[in-house]
């Protein structure tokens, strides 16, 4: 008798799955945001999807990989519209459950600056480069949706729950990983640091520290 076997699910797969979890994570955001400030739907489409494709956007373009990724495979897209159509259509319902949204906002974020930075190294940019490519994917959707809708980006201020500093250090350990172990493996290890750094955060047992001014 011949066994029936299934076909062999990848890690690969599975992180592309949790890649598009973020992008519907980011995406939620961006769009709730946008409910927040009673954008019409047209705005609010636009907020979403910039929350969720801008970053990675930002990175292709350093990089050369033109057009970028969400343009190549329209999945991305897809699912950031879905994300905003559904902060649109159950704003008020969704509002009640930015803690598990964040949790998929952390993912997002960590596996956006690991694969940024991924990217870099594969178009040859030096260290600097990759961590600043890999934190620009990580973050730079959500500091555009900040500055569209008029607030100072929330990462820049933000002490108390490290965000960019976290896309950096993950996006830096898969530039030292890389030599050392496949591509897929440093990728996976800058992805846990950014997790790991970022529930420290909120925990309060890392955090950056603030310069005040006299009379500040």
């Amino acid at each position: 008798m011949h066994e029936l076997t299934l076909p062999p699910v990848t890690l690969e797969v599975g992180l592309r799955w949790l890649d598009l979890l973020g992008v519907l994570a980011f995406s939620l955001s961006g769009a709730l945001l946008a409910v927040r400030k009673r954008f019409d739907l047209f705005g609010v489409l636009v907020l979403g999807c910039v929350t969720a494709v801008g970053g990675g956007a930002i990175r292709d373009t350093l990089t050369g990989q033109t057009p970028p990724l969400f343009l190549r495979d329209e999945t991305y897209l897809w699912v950031a519209l879905l994300g905003a159509v559904l902060a649109f259509a159950f704003g008020e319902r969704l509002a009640r459950f930015e803690r598990t949204l964040s949790v998929f906002d952390s993912l997002g974020l960590a596996l956006f600056a690991a694969s940024g930075a991924l990217g870099a190294i594969n178009f040859g940019l030096g260290p600097l480069g990759v961590v600043f490519a890999g934190m620009l994917s990580g973050v730079g959707g959500g500091i555009i949706r900040d500055l569209i809708a008029n607030e100072i980006p929330e990462v820049m201020y933000r002490r108390d729950q490290l965000y960019a500093t976290a896309a950096a250090v993950g996006a830096a350990a898969v530039y030292l990983l890389h030599p050392h172990v496949t591509p897929f493996q440093s990728q996976l290890g800058g992805a846990l640091l950014v997790l790991l750094l970022r529930w420290l955060s909120r925990r309060g047992w890392v955090r950056l520290p603030v310069r005040r001014l006299p009379g500040g």
